[in-house]
């Protein structure tokens, strides 16, 4: 249907501004060194290739016509560098806060939207780019500082988290023979994040948001054109849903800790901590950042335990070696003994089948950065102002790195086997690095762990389309049949 829509708006746009299709596409900013690449139509640049035409072969195509090293083109509104391979990999890295900041693409701005200055407290940013900044900053600020991410403050909810996937298995698989596992991951992914970040976990609150992320995930990266039909419009409507329902949350939350309740979760942190000038954050605020870090813990989570099911269920091999791996962990625990520590670290094959998992098919494709200060790199200059698209897709592929790249092998991974620094960063790296990488790897083998020991599975459909842009979707859900052990 946006397709439909995109189509129609590209040709009135074409009609409407053809007069000046030369300046637009020549794209004349002063700088005479740009990247070899193409800025493409006007006004809609080469974002319908970008966002339909699937972004890793985008980049891929666009690397082997111009150059491996950096492109230019203009996706989501804004004229973009896209630095390739594993020496762009390390160049953005260790350039965070220097040549870079973080950016998101003007969709993801207007669905995570609002900063409002508390009373006495300096003005709000200017610029939309401005106040997402700072949202983003304070949302990093929050996470990190009293340190609910760190491995030592994990360690304290993993056997909640062991707990919460046994009973979603019991709850949505017990009994079944076919079942398909996207649903299901999302549902448990979602009750881990909401127990985790909100301190609850409410069956009938967390059905309610699971459709509501899962519109508000795909408008992530969309053409922000707002009506009936669109995916933007259907996110929009999502988010703002999602906001109506973390009101009551945090309504909750405020009535339980004044009468005496633990606080434990970032939800609590939230409500209490204050700005410079002790005001407490608003209510829209607080609502507007947890629903950016349930997104965060929500769908690329899901993702991985997917494929997990996908890749795994098609090498009995590859499954023979994970069952091996967890029933020896299962074998050293008492009767209902929960998941600790240690046994995570004893997981190592299973970890390595997740990390060819996250190379075949990255749950998220990439992000953005926004450019400081005129830079040059591989012979090119980038403008202060441009966009740089980063994405693991330029080394996860690439034969000269991981041989046979389309072949599932979590033996790339054992001790002894190396391969290039920065040619396999699923996480990202530097100052940036993904801050939820350990909450992502205790979720995803609490996970492995609860069905391997229960369940063998058989993929129904093996050529099942994947659809979406920069988050994979499997477009029946991935069915699999379940056989008990």
């Amino acid at each position: 249907m946006e397709l439909f829509t995109l189509v129609l708006l590209s040709s009135a746009s074409l009609l409407i501004f053809g007069l000046i299709y030369a300046s637009l596409g020549t794209r004349k900013t002063g700088h005479k060194n740009l990247p070899p690449g193409s800025f493409g139509w006007p006004i809609m640049g080469e974002t319908i290739e970008f966002l339909f035409g699937k972004p890793d072969k985008f980049v891929f195509d666009r690397m082997k016509k111009y150059s491996p090293d950096i492109f230019k083109t203009r996706i989501l509104g804004e004229d973009t560098a896209v630095i390739c391979g594993p020496s762009g990999h390390k160049f953005l890295f260790s350039n965070e806060q220097k040549l870079f900041t973080a950016f998101r693409p003007h969709s993801m701005q207007k669905l995570f939207r609002s900063y409002k200055a508390a009373a006495g407290a300096p003005p709000p940013p200017a610029t939309s780019e401005d106040r997402a900044k700072v949202n983003r900053d304070e949302e990093a600020k929050v996470i990190r500082s009293p340190g609910f991410l760190k491995p030592e403050a994990l360690v304290r909810y993993l056997g909640k988290m062991d707990s919460i996937t046994q009973q979603q298995i019991q709850i949505q698989w017990e009994g079944k023979d076919l079942v398909k596992a996207y649903p299901f991951t999302k549902s448990l992914t979602l009750t881990l994040a909401c127990r985790f970040f909100l301190g609850t976990d409410d069956p009938e609150r967390i059905a309610r948001l699971v459709d509501n992320f899962d519109d508000m995930t795909v408008g992530m990266h969309s053409i922000t054109v707002n009506f009936p039909g669109t995916i933007f419009h259907k996110a929009n409507k999502a988010a703002a849903a999602i906001r109506k329902e973390l009101r009551h949350v945090i309504a909750e939350k405020k009535a339980a800790m004044s009468s005496g309740a633990p606080m434990g979760d970032i939800l609590s942190h939230m409500i209490v901590a204050t700005d410079p000038t002790g005001k407490y954050m608003p209510e829209a605020e607080i609502a507007d950042k947890i629903m950016g870090l349930l997104t965060a813990g929500y769908s690329t989570v899901a993702t991985a335990m997917t494929f997990f099911m996908k890749y795994v269920g098609e090498r009995p091999d590859v499954y023979q070696k994970v069952y091996d791996e967890q029933t020896k962990v299962a074998a050293a625990k008492k009767e209902g003994e929960l998941l600790d520590w240690e046994d995570i670290q004893k997981m190592k094959y299973s970890w390595n089948a997740m990390n060819e998992v996250m190379r075949l098919t990255p749950p998220l494709q990439g992000t953005f950065r926004e450019v400081l200060a005129d830079f040059t790199y591989a012979g090119y200059t980038i403008p202060k102002g441009w966009k740089v698209y980063w994405t693991v897709s330029t080394t996860n592929k690439d034969p000269q790195y991981f041989p046979e790249p389309e072949k599932f092998d979590p033996s790339r991974y054992e001790e002894g086997n190396t391969f290039p620094p920065f040619t396999f960063v699923p996480f990202g790296g530097g100052p940036r690095m993904c801050p939820g990488k350990e909450y992502a790897r205790l979720a995803t083998l609490t996970f492995v762990h609860n069905i391997v020991k229960r369940y063998k599975w058989e993929v129904i459909d093996r050529k099942e389309k994947i659809l979406g842009d920069m988050m994979p979707t499997p477009q029946k859900g991935l069915p699999v049949r379940l056989h008990r052990h």
